[in-house]
């Protein structure tokens, strides 16, 4: 077969990210011809996104691990309470006798999770590790089971067979510890048992400054002295933000990579794939800091058509097709009936009772539940993730179900957010822009009495520097161009959400509940 035909391509040698999505925290690992990803995703739900691959470079939706957690009052975003920037993150995927498990933490419950399932489709069935394992890490050896785990000192903890919690008179000891790293000590743990020898990748910074690295420490029994360091500092070439944290996996004809994330700014934290090789039994990742433009991989599915990761809806599909990948998720029949496509989230646990796909219609319903002053703490808000380098998002936002004093419409959410609604008032509707900095909210623009309660609504994100940019744009049905009003919101990543920046459909009343909004014609586009 022809090679040019079987073979992606990525290139490395610049800064172009593997997906140039939000897709923090990376854990890969390989089935026969297929490689999955598992990545964090924090407040938003469902949760826990697996990614599917037959070549390491084209990605694809495959599975949510779970469409609800505890459901606690922060989790289900009542009573003033919310999760942002914790949730769950850090996933550990392994795959043992037949079986994917995967566990993480949860640092709004201080929990370790683990899921189980057969197919990595689902369904998972859920279970609590006793104790909370910090960037906890699985390991399989034969019969028995560990997990690495912490932060600064990176200790290894034998298991109970069935993972329920640590086993009895098993192996708990300290195998990597640093003292006096003011930024970030060693954390993000990635074990394997690799040429007959216990390898734990980790994520560093530069004790002098802060510079993110990626490390790795060996031994050649758990019992024995782990012994590494630094093997891969680089930013390649983007303004010196380090490359580190991730899982490492091999192809079927014994090449070796490890997908790693790096900061970009609002659009969040994106995987980069390098080649990784041995020498000595030890793993390499640069050598003499030297890297190919460009890597080759044989795809084992060549002729296979990837869905998107983002894109538009009109809201025309309300059940799954017969096509697995088309799947959201499995397991859950009230998600599962629920039908949306796989590139949406909300902020928090949903409401699905709130919430409607109007087929018939093609459009989507968010009806207001409770009392609510803030956007960012309203419920069933919709989300999709921004693209690198510049993404955009227009809807048609119908506000004829709208009670007084509600608000619907387009938005950036993120911790310093922006976003444009229509707003009903006593005498008729208005347009209005609000932004948020430093915990206040500022209204930077209002139109008073429009004569249409449909509207058309646009946000363009540049996200391709650390600090990007938004702009807002709407239209009337009537008209054929967009109206830019004279703001540019800033946009970045910030420890608050810690995540990346997100479009967002909402609807929330500040007066009186049971407003309805309907949203139509959402159109994504990456330019």
């Amino acid at each position: 077969m022809n090679k040019e035909k079987t073979a992606s391509k990525v290139s490395i040698g610049d800064i172009n990210p593997l997906i140039p999505m939000d897709y923090p925290d990376p854990d890969v690992i390989r089935v026969d011809d297929t490689y999955y990803m598992a990545s964090t995703t924090m407040h938003f739900f469902p949760g826990c996104e697996i990614l599917r691959s037959y070549d390491l470079i084209n990605w694809e939706h495959a599975a949510y691990v779970y469409d609800y957690l505890d459901s606690t009052e922060a989790q289900r975003l009542e009573h003033g309470e919310n999760i942002y920037g914790k949730g769950m993150w850090a996933p550990s995927l392994r795959r043992h006798n037949g079986c994917f498990y995967l566990s993480f933490c949860a640092n709004d419950t201080r929990k370790t999770y683990l899921y189980e399932s057969p197919d990595i489709e689902g369904p998972w069935e859920k279970h609590v590790i006793e104790g909370f394992y910090h960037d906890g890490s699985l390991l399989f050896d034969e019969d028995r089971v560990f997990i690495a785990y912490g932060n600064r000192e990176i200790k290894l903890l034998e298991l109970e067979p069935d993972l329920s919690g640590p086993k009895y008179g098993g192996l708990h000891r300290t195998i990597i510890k640093e003292e006096n790293n003011n930024f970030l000590s060693y954390e993000g743990c990635h074990i394997y048992k690799i040429h007959d020898k216990y390898h734990v990748f980790l994520i560093h910074s530069k004790p002098d400054r802060w510079m993110r690295t990626q490390c790795c420490f060996s031994s050649c029994s758990l019992e024995g002295e782990f012994r590494g360091g630094e093997i891969l500092c680089e930013d390649m070439g983007y303004f010196g933000q380090g490359v580190a944290q991730g899982g490492i996996v091999d192809t079927p004809d014994g090449r070796w990579f490890t997908i790693l994330f790096q900061d970009r700014g609002g659009v969040g934290r994106t995987p980069v794939l390098l080649p990784l090789k041995w020498k000595n039994g030890n793993p390499i990742i640069e050598e003499h800091r030297t890297f190919p433009l460009e890597v080759e991989i044989n795809s084992t599915r060549p002729d296979y058509e990837y869905s998107p990761l983002a894109g538009s809806d009109d809201f025309s599909v309300a059940k799954f097709t017969s096509d697995r990948k088309d799947r959201r998720r499995v397991g859950n029949p009230e998600f599962d009936s629920f039908g949306m496509k796989s590139f949406w989230q909300f902020n928090h646990e949903p409401v699905l009772g709130l919430v409607n796909q109007d087929v018939e219609h093609r459009r989507f319903l968010i009806k207001t539940g409770e009392i609510c002053d803030k956007f960012d703490m309203s419920k069933n808000t919709l989300t999709q993730r921004l693209t690198l380098p510049r993404s955009r998002a227009s809807v048609v936002v119908d506000g004829t179900m709208l009670n007084e004093g509600d608000r619907a419409g387009i938005a950036i959410l993120c911790e310093n957010y922006i976003y444009l609604a229509l707003e009903k008032t006593a005498s008729g509707m208005d347009m209005v822009l609000v932004s948020k900095e430093n915990d206040e909210e500022t209204v930077l623009w209002k139109k008073e009495g429009i004569s249409e309660s449909g509207m058309e609504f646009r946000i363009d994100a540049n996200t391709f520097a650390p600090v990007g940019n938004a702009t807002v744009f709407f239209r009337k049905a009537s008209e054929s161009k967009f109206t830019a009003l004279p703001f540019a919101k800033s946009l970045k990543f910030t420890l608050g959400h810690f995540t990346g920046c997100r479009f967002a459909l909402f609807c929330f009343s500040t007066q009186k509940s049971g407003g309805t909004a309907a949203f139509s014609n959402f159109r994504y586009e990456v330019y």
